[in-house]
């Protein structure tokens, strides 16, 4: 454990028992969040190789050019 998650529980021991479950379930809600997003991540990345792909086509074809924020 970090020192710094330390110094947050030692702080949190002087909470009520609300107040801590209250904080721990925030903890926990976003350790569950982070997971989601790393699996969804994970699982979107062969269609993010593919769309890579098709870029890459069409700019050695010559379909795709630069675009300037004017040009938008």
């Amino acid at each position: 454990m970090t020192t710094l998650l330390e110094q947050a529980i030692d702080q949190l021991r002087k909470c009520s028992p609300a107040e801590q479950d209250t904080i721990a379930a925030l903890i926990l809600e976003e350790i569950a969040d982070d997971t989601r997003w790393e699996e969804a991540f994970a699982a979107s990345q062969p269609e993010i190789k593919q769309l890579a792909e098709k870029v890459r086509a069409k700019i050695r074809s010559g379909q795709a050019r630069d675009m300037r924020i004017e040009d938008l």
